[in-house]
């Protein structure tokens, strides 16, 4: 056991399959492998960490997420390099996801951050970034 850190993160979403499909490979792709899996959601485990997604119940789909109201903002990722942060922008744009920030890619978070951000399907900003140099 690793005291402090991160256990795991569960995110309530409203259509399980678009977001399998989405983190799925995007976990992957950052090292994580398939760790649980049911009827109304998954989970990716990377060493002591993993991530989980759960399918919302019918009656709280009405109320949509929004990252600027209280809650969480976003979550970010560290990459292995530079270079896996433009594999994984160059697999965002081939799968049609919209980069923010394009305009200030890859430095939107200032000169010496190297990272991209975007949306999952329930408009959870994400953000893979690299290592400092």
């Amino acid at each position: 056991m690793s005291k402090g850190l991160l256990h795991h993160v569960e995110i309530n979403v409203s259509s399980l399959a678009d977001s399998v499909a989405f983190w799925g490979w995007l976990l992957e792709e950052l090292g994580y492998q398939s760790f649980q899996r049911w009827e109304k959601g998954r989970s990716w485990r990377l060493g002591d960490t993993y991530l989980v997604l759960v399918q919302t119940e019918e009656r709280f789909l009405a109320i949509p997420y929004h990252r600027s109201s209280v809650g969480l903002n976003h979550l970010a990722f560290h990459a292995e390099s530079k270079q896996q942060v433009d594999r994984v922008t160059n697999q965002l744009r081939e799968k049609g996801v919209r980069i923010l920030y394009e305009d200030r890619h890859p430095y939107a978070g200032g000169e010496n951050h190297y990272a991209v951000y975007f949306e999952d399907p329930d408009r959870i900003k994400v953000e893979i970034v690299a290592p400092e140099y």
